[in-house]
């Protein structure tokens, strides 16, 4: 008998973005249950607190139902993987840069817990997306729609105003 195919898709989703929705939903497509990890470092002020940035993934979530998101702090991605039971870790990849940067964490993961990571490489027209550079363009006034969900922008440029 097969167990649950479980796959960890971690992140700080500061915010969530159309790159990262689209490399859940096609991990949903591939694992029986997606645990969306939202991983934060207390010591660090995010522009959305984890709370909301689970709940902004919920919301664009909302229709899969093997999705759950759930907020991670100060531990090992391999520790998490081991609390939830997942059998590989998916990360999405923009291009060669993601790939370098990825793939000695992968490494070291399947080292420390014999986790496998898989990437799936990002959709063209969403690549160019990160959530650093959708603060930065929003900051300066300039129009996310079309890199977030129309959610986020509006928590987003909300979260600005405040500021």
């Amino acid at each position: 008998m097969r167990g649950t195919r479980r796959c960890v898709c971690p992140g700080s989703y500061d915010p969530v973005t159309l790159g990262h929705a689209d490399v859940i939903r096609r991990a949903a497509s591939l694992y029986d249950e997606v645990v969306v990890a939202v991983l934060h470092n207390p010591a660090k002020r995010g522009t959305f607190s984890p709370q909301e940035r689970r709940d902004l993934i919920l919301e664009g979530c909302a229709d899969l139902d093997n999705v759950r998101v759930e907020l991670f702090a100060d531990r090992l991605l391999v520790d998490v993987c081991r609390e939830v039971d997942a059998t590989a870790i998916v990360k999405g990849l923009r291009g060669g840069t993601d790939f370098a940067y990825e793939l000695p964490m992968a490494l070291m993961n399947r080292h420390l817990a014999g986790i496998e990571t898989v990437f799936l490489p990002g959709d063209p027209s969403l690549e160019h997306i990160s959530s650093s550079l959708v603060k930065e363009v929003a900051r300066y006034g300039g129009d996310v729609s079309g890199l977030v969900s129309d959610r986020v922008r509006d928590a987003l440029l909300a979260h600005l105003r405040e500021q």
